[in-house]
């Protein structure tokens, strides 16, 4: 696909407040070369600054090198007492719960803020409480408004800080989320080889 089209595809994707011309000189593009394939990232560092920071600060500090593709949550793999369901792809380091991340957690950047949406393939910050995402990183597979700002996923209504979109490759994510099986929680996990700018 050529640039001048994944910048529309950007545009389209980031809604009507974000014009083709205005996507094509601030996107910045990043691949993430995975063991089943690779998928490009387009983000905008104006519509979401402090979370489009963040994550190029993981990208060009190769913090994501050698991290994982190691959850991927399906309508099947949801208990019964998930009454709002939700389909992602989680990767990024895969961190220990007792590690300490290589950079401090970002401010938690709302979806009312930013304009942005969680579409199919929408990337987004996996976090527990506003402000304590790091280098955790979501795919939505289909259109998933619970995951938006008032949405009901997070009892805390704050939803996830959406900031980027997959612009190529979202055949690979497909693939990804396919090796979805009874526990959210991939054995073993796919190992994420670089993130690099494009």
């Amino acid at each position: 696909m050529q640039r001048r089209q994944i910048l529309t595809l950007i545009a389209a994707a980031c809604g009507p407040s974000t014009r083709a011309a205005s996507a094509r000189d601030v996107a910045v593009l990043t691949r993430v070369d995975t063991e089943l394939g690779a998928f490009v990232i387009a983000v905008d560092p104006r519509v979401a600054p402090l979370t489009v920071a963040n994550y190029l600060a993981y990208v060009d500090h190769g913090d994501l090198d050698q991290g994982s593709v190691y959850r991927v949550v399906t309508p099947a793999n949801q208990g019964p007492e998930t009454k709002y369901r939700i389909e992602v792809v989680q990767w990024g380091m895969d961190l220990p719960d007792d590690a300490q991340p290589p950079r401090p957690p970002v401010a938690h950047e709302t979806t009312q803020q930013t304009g942005l949406r969680h579409r199919d393939g929408t990337v987004s910050m996996a976090r527990n409480g506003p402000g304590t995402a790091t280098g955790e990183f979501f795919i939505c597979i289909g259109d998933q408004p619970e995951l938006d700002y008032g949405g009901h996923r997070n009892p805390d209504g704050q939803g996830f800080a959406a900031f980027g979109q997959v612009v190529e490759g979202m055949d690979v994510v497909r693939a990804l989320y396919a090796r979805g099986g009874d526990d959210q929680y991939l054995q073993p996990a796919i190992v994420v080889r670089t993130v690099r700018r494009v």
